[in-house]
């Protein structure tokens, strides 16, 4: 399985930070307009449907819910449909982390970790991406090659944090 991991420092507080990735609003604020993406449902760790999480002061993501998304890279081929279910999410004294897992969609796997940490009376973003592309073992080979989507993705994603939580 390959990996791809991509940190970053923010000037918002942990909290704040925290907070704001934890709900649909942050998948949506931090995705490139590039993507094309499109949130189709949400369901709770029963599997309900969850249209509160979709509201205008949307609640917690919590471990167990599932996010359906539809994306278009450049809005180029066909689109494509992406599930995932947040498996993990734990809260510490200055550290937290949550971890999504696509349980259908374009990869043969990919499990995402993000990790924060208070820092300095900011935020330490990072990411941690592992994934399988398909394709058997031509996908394994070209694997290491996807950082030249991932890496523009995350700067973006990082950048962004930063520019609408972060002090002037």
């Amino acid at each position: 399985m390959s990996t791809f991991e991509h940190e970053t420092h923010v000037t918002a507080g942990f909290a704040e930070v925290w907070d704001f990735h934890s709900r649909i609003s942050g998948l949506t604020g931090l995705t490139p307009d590039w993507v094309n993406m499109r949130v189709e449902a949400i369901r709770g760790p029963e599997g309900e449907p969850a249209p509160e999480l979709m509201g205008s002061d949307p609640g917690t993501l919590t471990t167990g819910c599932e996010i359906d998304v539809v994306v278009q890279p450049f809005g180029i081929g066909p689109q494509q449909a992406w599930t995932s279910r947040i498996v993990e999410r734990e809260e510490r004294e200055g550290a937290a982390v949550f971890r999504d897992e696509m349980t259908a969609g374009p990869f043969d796997r990919w499990v995402h970790s993000h990790y924060f940490y208070a820092n300095n009376g900011g935020t330490r973003v990072r990411d941690r991406i592992e994934y399988r592309l398909p394709g058997g073992d031509l996908g394994r080979l070209a694997g290491p090659f996807a950082v030249v989507g991932f890496e523009p993705m995350f700067r973006y994603r990082h950048r962004e944090t930063e520019r609408r939580l972060g002090r002037p």
